[in-house]
């Protein structure tokens, strides 16, 4: 292994106090906002907390349901070759393209076109809903999670799977006692950060479910609408809200992920 220049470290870690400098200033700008009395006003209000509430539900049910569709579409671009492979890899990029809002006015364009509407009078009612929000939540972080799967799985050698055929298991049995094992980290990383990119999500989840007070107002909404009307304040505790909770999840899954790795 060729060691590398100490100067090459020091750019390394100059660059590395870098990026920590800007999102931590950012973060610490914040604090110059921050009053004590409206603090404890903001976190005790009842839209606070029904915002809370509605943003960790929406997320942890559009985050369960991306993952079980992400595992056996990431299982199959990961193992398989069939028709249609490379469109499916690319069109998981789509949401990167396309902003989140201009997704969300898509959602919204198909529930107006025959199909949609008979969805929503005969299935489930999405548009300024619950559901609308999950589904814009899933939609948004579905490609991310399909893609960190596959990552995960890529590392599993496929060899082990072989020698588990020829001792007699079948490929389905084989991927739940050999391959899903191997690819838990990835599989807890798909889980935590599709989870936080779904708690933040907030251009399709306005364009689906609107910002309606007490119903459909998640979070980074209540954020908008609070900055929408100038009350700065309360924003700050609001977006601190979210960045605690977002953090803390981050921090949680690095130390499961480290105890995993050094078991």
């Amino acid at each position: 292994m060729i060691a590398q220049p100490a100067s090459g470290f020091r750019a390394s870690i100059v660059a590395a106090l870098a990026v920590l400098s800007l999102y931590a200033g950012l973060i610490v700008s914040l604090f110059w906002f921050l009053d004590g009395a409206i603090l404890r006003e903001t976190l005790l209000t009842e839209r606070t907390l029904f915002s809370v509430r509605l943003s960790l539900m929406a997320a942890t049910l559009a985050t369960l349901l991306a993952l079980l569709l992400a595992i056996p579409a990431a299982y199959a671009l990961s193992r398989s070759r069939f028709p249609g492979k490379e469109a499916a890899e690319t069109v998981l990029e789509f949401p990167i393209i396309v902003s989140p809002a201009a997704l969300g006015a898509i959602i919204l364009i198909f529930f107006n076109n025959p199909l949609g509407e008979w969805i929503q009078e005969n299935v489930v009612y999405f548009v300024f809903g619950f559901a609308g929000i999950v589904l814009a939540q899933f939609v948004t972080v579905l490609g991310l999670a399909v893609r960190m799967l596959k990552a995960a799985f890529d590392e599993v050698p496929v060899a082990l799977e072989r020698v588990a055929r020829t001792l007699g298991e079948s490929p389905r049995h084989g991927f739940f006692t050999v391959t899903l094992p191997l690819a838990k980290n990835g599989l807890v990383a798909a889980f935590i950060l599709t989870w936080a990119k779904a708690l933040g999500e907030f251009g399709a989840t306005l364009m689906v479910a609107g910002s309606m007070a007490m119903r459909t107002e998640t979070l980074p909404i209540t954020i908008f609408v609070r900055l929408s009307s100038a009350d700065i304040e309360s924003t700050v505790v609001l977006i601190l809200i979210l960045v605690v909770i977002g953090l803390t999840a981050l921090f949680a899954a690095r130390r499961l992920l480290g105890r995993v790795v050094h078991a």
